[in-house]
This record gives C-alpha cells, sequence and structure tokens, in this order.
C-alpha cells in the first residue's frame, strides 16, 4: 500500500528522495522516554488501522527512531524519511507530536478507520521534513452554552484540533443560555443555571419567534472536566475555559438573583442575542466570581483565564444606585470606566492565583487592565490598539475567523446566525494587522484561532459540518503563516485538502464540501458585460445552459447583453459532481457604468465589492449572507453611479436587508441626485418583513445617479444591540 505527501498544514521544507521505506510488521521503534506521548499515538493509530504491531528496539537497530535535538525551535520538528528508516528530532514533546502528525497524513487515508483487514506492508515514499509553527498561539474554540454536547465530544473535538496541529482549546463554558461546569461552593448554578425551559427554533430574525416547549440543559461535573483535560494534555492541547463576566451572566443570575442589580428573580435565557441581566459590581457579586474562578484555576492548569468581558449593556448600571455611587467614588467617568474598573478587580485576583487574564476586545473600553491579552473579534482595530499599548493580542475577526457564518451562498445551507466566511477567505487570513506590520507591536500578536458559536449547531454532525474543511484553512494560517500569494497559494492548499476529504469519509465525520461548486461572476471589459464560471478545484468540466437551451461545455466568459438564467453543473469523466448552480442576470440600464461608494463595505459583508451593486444581480430573498448584499457599519452612504454617456432613465429600485435581532436596520430616509435635479427626499416606511424594496420614478436623461443613505444611528436601548451604530444591507441598485 503506497501513499503521498498531501500534508495541512503546509510544512515550512519538504524535499521529495528517491525511494521509498516500507513499514511493517517487523518494523521497531526507539524512543526517549520525554517523547512517549507521540509514540503512544503511533503505535495505537498502526495497529488501529493496519494490524501492525511496532515493537521496541535499540536506537541502532530501530528502523523509527525518534530523539531530541535542542537546536529545533519550540514545538518544531524535522521528519526523515530513507530507504533504511524514519527518523524525527524534536527538542520538545509538542514537536515529536506535530511530527507523528504530518506522518499520519503522509500513510495512506484507509488508516483512519478501524480496520478487520490486516494490511502487511506499508509503502512509504522518501522525504525531508523540517517544520516549525509560525504562531505560538493555534486556537479553536467551542461555545458549550447554547448547544451542550458531552464529554465524549469534546474529547473528539479535541483530537481535531491536535491532528492540525492547534494547540489550544478556548472553551466557552457560560453564558445567558446555560451554565456548564460545576462549582461546588455554589450548587444552583448546574442545579438552575444549566438548565433552560425550551429553545428557540428556526432564526432568532423570525417573526413570530418559535419555541420547541422542550426543558434543555447540561453540565460538566469536575471530574468529567479532569478527565478531558487529561485527554487534551495527552494530545498537547492546552484548555482555556472562558467564565463570562459582567455580561452574558443571565444563566448565573437565575440562579443566585442577588448577584444583579435589580435582585429579581429571571430565568435562564431560551433565546439568543445579548441581554440587560449583568453582574452588579457590589462585594458579594466580586465574592462571588472570586470564589468561581478558585475553583476553576483549581482544575485547569494552563496559563490562561478567559473571563469574556463582551456585550456588557450598561442600562441595569446606569439605573443602579449602588453602581451610580460607585463611580462617583471611583472617580470614574462613565458606566464604561466602571466595567474596566470591574475587570480589573477580576485581574488582580487571576494574577494573584499565578494566571494571567484574556478578554473580548471590549475589555479596552474604559482603559484596559493592566496584563490583560485581547482577544480581537470586532475586526482588527482592538488587536492594533492593545498591541501598540504593549498588551499580547490574539486574532479572531469574525469578518474571517467566525465559523458559525454561512460557508456557501445556497439557499440548502443549513442556517447559520448570518454571516458570509467561504473557505478561501479563511486561508486568505493574516493575523497580523497591517497597521502593526514591520512594527515592533506586531510581537504581541501571539496568534489567531476560529470561533464555534453554537446557536444554530444543536447537535454534533452540524458542528462538524460547520468547522470542516475550514478548519483546515485556519491550520495553515497559524501554523504555516499567511499566504503571500492568495491565488497560487489557494489552488495549493486545495490539491492537498481534496485528497484529505477522504479521511473525513472514511472517519464519517460530516463536513460541507464545497470543493465541487460552480460559482458565477459578472465583470465588465470595455463596455462588455462577461459572466464568467468557476470552480475552485482542478480537472474538472462545467457544462451550462442559457434559458433553458441546449447544455454545452463552457470554454470561456459568457458575453451577456440581456436577461438572461444561467443553469450550470460540474463533472468529472462525465459524472455529476456537486450541486446543480443558478444564476438570474438582469440587464438593466446601469450595468455597465461604473460605481462608487465613499466607505468601503465591511469586510465581513463586503465579498462582492462595490460592484455588486450593479452586477445584475440580486441577493438572497432569505439571508443576507452572500456576495451580493453589502454591508456597512454605522456609515452614511454616498453611492455615486456613473454612466459612459447621457442615459434616459425612468425608474430606481434597490432594497435593504431587515434583522433587527442582529443590528441590521432599514434606513429612515433616502435622497437621489442627477443631471436633471434632486428626487424629493423619500422617507422609507416601517415593515416587518426582512426586505424593504424601494422603487422610485426618475424620469430624465443624465450622466450619473448619486444615492445619498443616511445610516439608522445608534440603536435605542431596551433592543438588541443597544448603544451599537446598526447596519445597513444594500443589495442591487436597478436602474431602467
Amino acid at each position: 500500500m503506497a501513499c503521498d505527501a498531501t500534508i495541512i498544514p503546509a510544512p515550512d521544507q519538504l524535499e521529495m528522495r528517491s525511494g521509498h521505506f516500507i513499514l511493517t510488521n517487523n518494523s521497531t521503534l526507539f524512543a526517549i522516554p520525554e517523547f512517549k506521548t507521540a509514540v503512544n499515538f503511533l503505535k495505537a493509530y498502526l495497529l488501529n488501522g493496519t494490524g501492525i504491531s511496532i515493537d521496541s528496539a535499540p536506537q541502532a537497530a530501530a528502523s523509527i527512531v525518534i530523539i531530541k535535538d535542542n537546536s529545533i525551535p519550540k514545538e518544531g520538528y524535522s521528519l526523515s524519511i530513507l530507504k533504511k528508516g524514519i527518523t524525527i528530532k524534536a527538542s520538545d514533546g509538542q514537536g515529536a507530536f506535530y511530527a507523528v502528525q504530518s506522518l499520519r497524513q503522509i500513510l495512506p487515508p484507509v488508516l483512519e478507520k478501524s480496520n478487520t483487514t490486516i494490511i502487511d506492508s506499508i509503502t512509504i515514499a522518501c522525504m525531508e521534513i523540517k517544520d516549525a509553527p509560525r504562531f505560538s498561539y493555534r486556537g479553536m474554540h467551542l461555545d458549550v452554552s447554547r448547544h451542550f454536547f458531552p464529554k465524549e465530544f469534546i474529547k473528539q473535538y479535541i483530537t481535531w484540533l491536535a491532528a492540525l496541529k492547534f494547540n489550544t482549546f478556548h472553551w466557552h463554558l457560560t453564558d445567558d443560555q446555560g451554565w456548564r461546569i460545576e462549582i461546588k461552593k455554589y450548587p444552583e448554578l448546574t442545579r438552575k443555571g444549566a438548565f433552560r425551559k425550551e429553545t428557540l427554533i428556526g432564526h432568532y430574525n423570525d417573526t413570530p419567534q418559535r419555541f420547541d416547549g422542550k426543558p434543555y440543559g447540561g453540565f460538566y461535573t469536575q471530574q468529567e472536566v479532569k478527565e478531558i483535560i487529561a485527554f487534551a494534555k495527552a494530545h498537547h492541547v492546552t484548555i482555556i475555559p472562558e467564565i463570562e463576566l459582567p455580561g452574558h451572566a443571565q444563566a448565573a443570575i437565575s440562579a443566585y438573583p442577588s448577584l444583579s442589580c435589580t435582585a429579581q428573580e429571571i430565568p435562564v435565557a431560551t433565546k439568543w442575542g445579548v441581554f440587560e441581566n449583568i453582574y452588579c459590581p457590589k462585594p458579594e457579586t466580586f465574592t462571588f466570581l472570586k470564589n468561581v474562578l478558585d475553583e476553576v484555576i483549581e482544575l485547569f492548569p494552563g496559563t490562561y483565564i478567559h473571563i469574556g468581558g463582551d456585550e456588557a449593556p450598561k442600562s441595569r448600571w446606569d439605573a443602579c444606585t449602588h453602581c451610580q455611587q460607585l463611580i462617583n467614588q471611583m472617580g470614574l467617568e462613565d458606566s464604561h470606566g466602571l466595567q474596566s474598573y470591574f475587570i480589573t478587580e477580576i485581574e488582580k485576583h487571576i494574577n494573584a492565583r499565578g494566571k494571567k487574564m484574556i478578554g473580548w476586545d471590549e475589555i479596552l473600553e474604559g482603559g484596559l487592565a493592566p496584563n490583560a491579552t485581547v482577544m480581537s473579534w470586532r475586526g482588527t482595530q482592538g488587536a492594533i490598539a492593545a498591541a501598540k499599548q504593549g498588551h499580547d493580542v490574539i486574532l479572531t475577526p469574525s469578518s474571517h475567523a467566525y465559523f458559525d457564518y454561512y460557508q456557501a451562498a445556497h439557499q440548502e445551507e443549513p442556517t447559520a446566525i448570518g454571516g458570509y466566511l467561504p473557505l478561501k477567505k479563511v486561508f486568505g487570513f493574516n493575523p497580523v494587522p497591517k497597521a502593526l506590520q514591520q512594527t515592533d507591536a506586531a510581537l504581541h500578536v501571539l496568534g489567531a484561532q476560529g470561533n464555534v458559536w453554537t446557536e444554530y449547531m444543536a447537535t454534533q454532525d452540524q458542528i462538524a459540518y460547520m468547522v470542516f474543511p475550514r478548519i483546515f484553512a485556519m491550520s495553515e494560517v497559524v501554523w504555516s503563516g499567511p499566504t503571500k500569494n492568495l491565488e497560487t497559494d489557494y489552488a495549493d492548499f486545495l490539491v492537498r485538502l481534496e485528497p484529505n476529504l477522504k479521511r473525513l469519509d472514511l472517519k464519517q465525520i460530516n463536513y460541507g464540501n464545497h470543493l465541487y461548486d460552480i460559482e458565477g461572476d459578472v465583470v465588465k471589459n470595455q463596455g462588455k458585460v462577461i459572466y464568467n464560471l468557476t470552480t475552485p478545484t482542478q480537472g474538472k468540466e462545467i457544462k451550462y445552459s442559457i434559458n433553458g437551451g441546449k447544455q454545452q461545455v463552457y470554454t470561456q466568459g459568457l458575453h451577456i447583453s440581456k436577461d438572461v438564467i444561467i443553469n450550470a453543473q460540474l463533472y468529472k469523466d462525465n459524472l455529476a459532481l456537486g450541486r446543480a448552480f443558478s444564476d438570474t442576470i438582469h440587464y438593466h440600464k446601469a450595468i455597465n457604468a461604473s460605481v462608487v461608494v465613499n466607505v468601503a463595505p465591511h469586510p465581513a459583508y463586503g465579498a462582492g465589492g462595490t460592484d455588486a451593486l450593479i452586477n445584475g444581480v440580486l441577493g438572497s430573498n432569505t439571508r443576507f449572507a452572500d456576495k451580493q448584499w453589502l454591508g456597512f457599519w454605522g456609515d452614511d452612504l454616498q453611492i455615486t453611479i456613473t454612466f459612459a454617456k447621457p442615459t434616459k432613465i425612468s425608474k430606481i429600485s434597490t432594497r435593504f436587508y431587515k434583522a433587527n435581532g442582529q443590528w441590521l436596520y432599514a434606513p429612515k430616509t433616502l435622497e437621489i441626485q442627477t443631471d436633471f435635479g434632486t428626487l424629493p427626499m423619500v422617507k422609507l416606511p416601517a415593515t416587518d418583513q426582512p426586505i424593504l424594496d424601494v422603487n422610485l420614478k426618475a424620469d430624465g436623461i443624465t450622466s450619473f445617479i448619486k444615492i445619498s443613505v443616511p445610516s439608522f444611528g445608534v440603536i435605542p436601548d431596551g433592543l438588541q444591540g443597544a448603544g451599537n451604530k446598526a447596519w445597513t444591507f444594500i443589495d442591487e441598485i436597478v436602474v431602467e
């Protein structure tokens, strides 16, 4: 049985050599005791997958040797496969373990499942690998508060991380919808706070909201936590526990109402979002949190404790006499300063227990706690600010690292929270923001992680589908480093990814296979509209038809000069692959114009670029996560469409997406200017529908159209996202 080198993440150096090493039952192994974890994994993997049992032997006689080399960087390794045997060198246990993971990917995929048929020998191509990680922090996150997952799945999740050389598991254990870790001093946290009476069905934005009426919950005992920590240690994965504060605390407050400003009894949250019930900064609360953290610190041996610190509405504090007195007493400016005081008090306690604190980038508000590490999720500005202040940072921006976002624009995709994060965008992520590159502050970028929030992931299969294959791309980003040439490097990545999907099939891991999707793009070239069809992987054939006509092989871009419907299908060896593709292009008067917007769309919602506003393709009617809807966060928009020559127009249409639960609001007014005058300001109607259609008469000849779209502004108190800027999402601007 032969094998190939399709390693993810890509090694720093890999050189193929002539010849092969043949692994058999007669092969033997030598390793120093320090590398016991790597040895145990390799022996078990071979025995389980092939029936080959590797006995120990002296170094001089062994065909597989795993030895120490202090010249190799931390977590790095060398892997030499020669005709006479295999030699692994590393300076630490992690490096030896990661060498084994690379060897695992060199071995045939069939070893990934338990084999009842004995494999007598494996022929392994000779090669030399030298490898070490680009970033010291390589993480994946999992939220078990919105949906709970048993300890065996948590272990499985850890094995996924270890196989791809991630070294950190960020375990989100508490939130409004459930408290998931046993705290012996406060039994009500799990007796009451770990269970909710029902759960939201469908999407948060559905009107009306629906619930399943079924009690739901669960938690991990401290014994189970210890078992999971030991399992992670055996896979060289460090666990960072997250105990949310001062916000996302409704489950804890439901168990102990006196922790809030009102002391009123409240239920564990049954739907998603941000809630006003947060911890009140009074002595009783600090005593509670410090006692909780003491038990957590006792359990988790890692350096870091994550305290959240995000999305903490201040309305309860603003109305609380104690909070206002504390603000005055401490000489704080406002409630943001009070949050900084709150987090600093917690950090002092964590530091006193020999640990370091991590928080989401909101912990910057009101002043950053002295020794905190910042995890930047609202873009990169938090990371930039913190790094320049001398704080370590971890990048996990929603635009590139939120695996709860849609990974494809297909309507068949399972319901997700929103957003659009295809595989290629994850692969193109650079954890070091441009503003920090070529500066000393870049040294404070520890690395990055992918986040898995589980509002819309109720099962283990759903998690796997949203994680794979994007976790492969993130592993390459944090181990191998950011791509230097996205197009060529991504093509190489896909060549290595495709055979690795076979491993997922053999292990029966669910995944989102979009490697055989077809993508359509409208491009403009010298006054012509061209429609290109592409697919990510090579060696396939696209066949298409226009307006229901004869199917033909796609060889070049299609010239579009009228309204068309394009249908397409991918083939290999005349067998259909992936999903059927369909797109409708509306050839309106602005499709060949140029468009300029005063601000760029947000990186998380700008995949189509500003040209998406006049490319003839409408966005989805049911989700704003595709390449056609463009999202702007709190910006007043000036959109200018310029025609190649004066053009007679009669109608201008566009539409806005509304999803108030996710901070998406339609503008209140709209104003349009043309050569023949400024149209009267339009007051847009309120609607409960997710899409607000705007159709305006504009009769005349003009060389341009300028559309002014004021932002909705700040979200009012009492609503999801209160105090934050509202999003504006706009679709195609159709000119007739």
